[in-house]
């Protein structure tokens, strides 16, 4: 048989790869940037307050990265990878 028809044969009986991590890394970045420019806004620098000492907007800003987090986790790592 032909090397180069088995040679096709085997690379198209390889899984496809179905993990993002690239995708996932920038889309995690995006929502990081937007939860400084909302902790911004509430006066405060990203990542130093506690949570039991954080006025009601950075709360909000808090629940808002959670749900841009778990936004990333079902659509960015279920992409393929070219």
């Amino acid at each position: 048989m032909n090397p180069k028809l088995l040679s096709l044969l085997a690379l198209c009986s390889l899984p496809v790869a179905m993990a993002g991590p690239i995708a996932y890394g920038i889309c995690q970045t995006g929502c990081n940037v937007v939860a400084g420019a909302c902790y911004a806004a509430g006066g405060v620098t990203f990542g130093t307050v506690a949570a039991p000492a954080a006025p009601l907007l950075i709360a909000s800003c808090n629940a808002a990265l959670g749900t841009c987090m778990a936004a990333c986790a079902t659509t960015a790592l279920l992409a393929p990878t070219p």
